[in-house]
């Protein structure tokens, strides 16, 4: 990753963070119906910004090119709680592979590690489920919940 910054977002980056959700949605292998349907659901308004912490990858330019957002997780979701769910973690598919995932991830764990959470809980599209596995995260059984969570993973942060 090179000359990448990461910060906080701010109301005045929504644009740009949708942006880029919906450039990372199109990849999803699903029918295009199905991605038009469901991207209003994926999209961050200023609302959320006041449950969420969000943090914005920018390059050399300043333009928005990834994002992360992570909340405490219901009790219920979490193998051990608490914990932090990741929200969502998105990067511009023309900067995939350069690292923003990872650094942008590794600032979700550090918030977990910073605050009394167990550990960082991912729920995953099955197009990111093999990058998470890659760094490091531990794949957890079907979600006998009903919640209908194929690909969750997890990271312990306490030391366990």
């Amino acid at each position: 990753m090179s000359r990448v910054a990461l910060r906080p977002a701010r109301a005045a980056d929504l644009p740009a963070v949708n942006a880029v959700i919906e450039a990372a949605v199109a990849t999803w292998d699903l029918p295009e119906r199905v991605k038009r349907l469901a991207l209003p659901g994926y999209r961050y308004h200023t609302d959320d910004l006041d449950h969420l912490t969000a943090w914005v990858a920018t390059d050399p330019d300043g333009r928005i090119i990834g994002v992360a957002a992570w909340e405490p997780a219901p009790p219920a979701d979490c193998p051990r709680a608490p914990c932090l769910l990741l929200h969502g973690l998105y990067v511009h598919p023309a900067a995939q592979g350069r690292g923003i995932g990872r650094a942008l991830l590794e600032r979700a764990v550090a918030a977990a590690r910073g605050a009394p959470f167990a550990g960082l809980l991912v729920r995953a599209q099955p197009e990111a489920a093999g990058f998470f596995a890659r760094q490091g995260l531990t794949r957890l059984p079907a979600d006998a919940t009903g919640r209908r969570y194929a690909h969750r993973y997890w990271l312990p942060t306490d030391g366990d």
